[in-house]
């Protein structure tokens, strides 16, 4: 997956393909049933872009795939060095 994602959109895009495999969802039938293009979904979880979902895609997935919004995400923070307040303040410093 793009280096350029965050730990957090990377899970949030792998968490979407699996419950989507899981139904038995094709990357087309969800991208039409979410009111995009054919590629949408598979533009997404393409290793090598950087695109990536925004609140209403997740909100329309949601409801295309029968499940709520918060199955995408985990159940605890993800923490990556460049969030980490101590670092932000070292930086300013």
């Amino acid at each position: 997956m793009n280096e350029s994602l965050d730990e957090i959109e990377k899970f949030v895009i792998k968490r979407i393909k699996e419950i989507r495999e899981t139904k038995g969802v094709t990357q087309e039938e969800l991208s039409l049933s979410i009111g995009k293009n054919i590629g949408f979904i598979s533009q997404i979880e393409a290793p090598s872009k950087k695109a990536k979902y925004n609140l209403i895609h997740l909100n329309l997935i949601a409801i295309a795939l029968g499940c709520s919004i918060k199955d995408f995400f985990p159940n605890e923070p993800i923490k990556e060095k460049k969030y980490d307040i101590r670092e932000i303040k070292a930086k300013k410093s």
